[in-house]
């Protein structure tokens, strides 16, 4: 791939990119700003060869890649692809930012976990309410958790769980075997998940994966389990979801949904034994510096003519 021209959202990020690498190494692309914020360049026509995708609100941008002549490259600054999986079929690469996402993620799916368990919102909200309720709450301690999905985030949830004397059961698309154990098949969730108590989802959204969980996989579960949903809102069938919320059987921790944002009059608000956080789970102050050093090895690469990280396959 010969590249001239790599188009970043902001200046704030080519300049840190550019801070991470010596000029020798950057000397044969011209790293130029598209933002409209920004008018120290415009992404133009006819002299972009790779797009650097913002990392929120990308959906402006995607939109404009149509008008891109030379585009061979869209560069996401998150591990998920979805909004851009159908590029590559028109003959245009995409690589992702896998892995500065994994640990913020891993984070919340146990922070998520723990705060439903424990009635970490209930007690928020007495507190609110000057009310002292004591009672005993569920420990992660002893519970059967599902994790379904096992890629890099997958595994380190697991590794963020293990410490927690959980009965771990992992699900993948096929079954197999890895130097952590057993990894079940998505064929087998039927028999699995009535002796599931937490599940907690990370597979990528894809056409097997869209509302993955719908009203026969959570009429499988037993009273009081809790869906953790960290992947993307669309793996759960939400109208689905709401209706077994509504009843008080089940729990759920959510920091995706569909649709997002969340509308203001949209009944998961008032879903019972329900847990929001609006989509931060990759967002924390580890992202920054693991970006900007992801996109930084990207250019240099790009520079020296090798192939990008993270592409994504079009097999």
């Amino acid at each position: 791939m010969s590249i001239k021209t790599i188009a970043f959202p902001d200046s704030e990020l080519r300049n840190r990119v550019i801070a991470r690498i010596p000029a020798h190494q950057r000397a044969n692309v011209d790293l130029v700003v598209y933002s409209d914020a920004d008018k120290s360049a415009k992404l133009s026509r006819d002299d972009v060869d790779v797009v650097v995708l913002p990392y929120l609100n990308s959906g402006p941008t995607i939109e404009l890649l149509d008008e891109l002549p030379n585009l061979g490259l869209v560069i996401t600054q998150t591990t998920g692809y979805d909004p851009v999986a159908h590029l590559p079929e028109r003959g245009i690469q995409v690589a992702t930012a896998s892995g500065v996402h994994t640990g913020g993620t891993a984070e919340l799916a146990l922070t998520l976990t723990l705060a439903s368990l424990r009635g970490i919102d209930d007690a928020v909200r007495a507190q609110g309410a000057r009310i002292w309720n004591h009672k005993r709450n569920r420990s992660l301690q002893d519970r059967r958790v599902m994790i379904i999905g096992v890629g890099e985030i997958g595994s380190a949830i697991a590794d963020r769980f293990a410490p927690f004397e959980v009965d771990l059961t992992r699900v993948a698309t096929t079954a197999r075997e890895d130097a952590r154990g057993k990894i079940h098949s998505v064929d087998e969730l039927p028999t699995l998940l009535p002796h599931t108590e937490v599940v907690v989802l990370i597979t990528p959204l894809t056409e097997a994966t869209n509302k993955l969980v719908d009203k026969d996989f959570l009429a499988r579960l037993p009273d009081n389990a809790l869906i953790v949903n960290v992947a993307r809102g669309k793996v759960v069938d939400t109208d689905a979801l709401v209706a077994e919320l509504s009843t008080g059987r089940l729990h759920a921790a959510l920091d995706v949904m569909d649709p997002e944002p969340l509308p203001e009059n949209h009944p998961l608000w008032g879903s019972p034994n329900t847990l929001i956080t609006p989509h931060e789970g990759g967002d924390t102050s580890a992202f920054e510096p693991r970006v900007v050093q992801v996109l930084a090895e990207q250019v240099r690469r790009l520079n020296d003519g090798e192939q990008p990280l993270n592409l994504v396959s079009t097999e």
